[in-house]
Order: C-alpha cells, then sequence, then structure tokens
C-alpha cells in the first residue's frame, strides 16, 4: 500500500470505523452511567432535582475563587487547551468541509493565523501540565500508563495536524495520513478511557447537583 491509497483507506474505511467505534462505545458508556442511577433518598425533600443539577453543570466551569495558585494553574491551563482545542477543531477550514461532507452544512472558517495560535496555546498547555504531573510528587504517584497514553493521545492530532500545514520535509501525503490516524486512534481510545469526561463529566455533575438540590444546598 503507498502513500496515496493509505490514505485513501483512511479517508474511508478507517475513518468510519473509528467513528464507529467512537459512537457505539460513548453511547454504551452514557447509558451505563444513567442506568446506575441514585440510591432512593428517604429523607424529606427540601428542594428538587433537576433544576439545581442543571445549575450545577454551568456553575463548575466558573473559576473557584479561593484556590490555590497551583489549581489556578490547573484551571488556567485547562481552560486554554480545550478552549484551543475547540477553536482548533471546529474553525479550521479543512475541518469544516469534513464536516460539510458528513452533514451537510458547514460554517465559517476562521484565518490560518488564529489556527495556528490556538494550535500552538493548546499544544503548550498540554507540555506544561505534564511536566507539572511529572514534577509535582503527589500527582506524579497518582499518574498510571493511562494517564500518559491519553496525553500522547490528545496531543497527537494537535502536533501532526500543525505539521501538516507547515510540513518539514516529509511529504504533505505522509503527513496528512499520519494526522488522520492520530485523530483515529483518539476517537477509538475516548470511549474506553479517561477522555469519555467530555459527555461524562455533564453527567456527574448533574448527579452531585441533584443530590445537594433534594437536600436543600447549594453545590
Amino acid at each position: 500500500m503507498n502513500e496515496t491509497e493509505l490514505l485513501t483507506w483512511l479517508r474511508g474505511p478507517g475513518l468510519q470505523i473509528s467513528v464507529a467505534i467512537f459512537i457505539v462505545g460513548l453511547t454504551f458508556r452514557i447509558i451505563q452511567n444513567l442506568t446506575v442511577g441514585m440510591a432512593k433518598n428517604h429523607a424529606e425533600a427540601k428542594g428538587s432535582y433537576f433544576g439545581p443539577g442543571v445549575a450545577t453543570i454551568f456553575r463548575r466551569f466558573k473559576f473557584y475563587p479561593h484556590a490555590t495558585n497551583r489549581g489556578y494553574f490547573t484551571m488556567i491551563s485547562g481552560y486554554i487547551f480545550h478552549i484551543g482545542l475547540f477553536v482548533t477543531l471546529f474553525f479550521l477550514d479543512q475541518h469544516i468541509q469534513l464536516f460539510k461532507s458528513i452533514i451537510g452544512f458547514g460554517w465559517p472558517a476562521l484565518s490560518p493565523v488564529i489556527i495556528n495560535f490556538t494550535a500552538l496555546i493548546s499544544i503548550a498547555a498540554l507540555i506544561a501540565v505534564l511536566v507539572y504531573r511529572i514534577m509535582d510528587p503527589v500527582r506524579q504517584k497518582l499518574t498510571g500508563y493511562q494517564d500518559y497514553l491519553v496525553w500522547v493521545l490528545t496531543i497527537g492530532p494537535l502536533v501532526t495536524g500543525y505539521l501538516t500545514m507547515h510540513p518539514l520535509g516529509i511529504s504533505y501525503t505522509m503527513m496528512l495520513s499520519t494526522h488522520i490516524i492520530s485523530a483515529e486512534l483518539l476517537l477509538i481510545a475516548i470511549p474506553f478511557t479517561s477522555l469519555s469526561h467530555m459527555v461524562l463529566l455533564f453527567i456527574a455533575r448533574w448527579y452531585n447537583g441533584a443530590i445537594a438540590g433534594y437536600k436543600g444546598v447549594k453545590s
């Protein structure tokens, strides 16, 4: 299989397989979390479930005002990475064309200069988080092999995507294939790793808020 044939397979069957695993796997995880449910509460209700649960989902996105310097570092680097990734994924012209081919419509793209910037700050944030995790004795002990694997899988599409747009002596076709492979591996891994938090965190936050709301307290 030459470079062109590999790229064709990745854009066709490879993409279909990875998307199918992503959708089926993530759907299973969502159903699994929803069917666990909450233990029956025998205490007298002092509030409701739904409203406080929804409020907690959005409230947890705010900065915690009494965080330590380490806490602020984690929050700021997290916001930088996630916002940068979101912009890079959904506002790069080539990505928009891919989404358009799948869902039938697109939206305006941002300038390549902006996309380059968001990609680079996302990569920088991931590297900073990794260095901090390695240097902090407590976090180092709490870090397992899956955490490092997730880091590699996450930074892979960003790095290969940037190199695809700025090739360094490597053929564009091969670099693009490498980028697509890294993206498809990420899709496959999401349902089976902590990366599933991209959806499950909303369920977890709702549960926390709902339980607190039933007791009449703010989560």
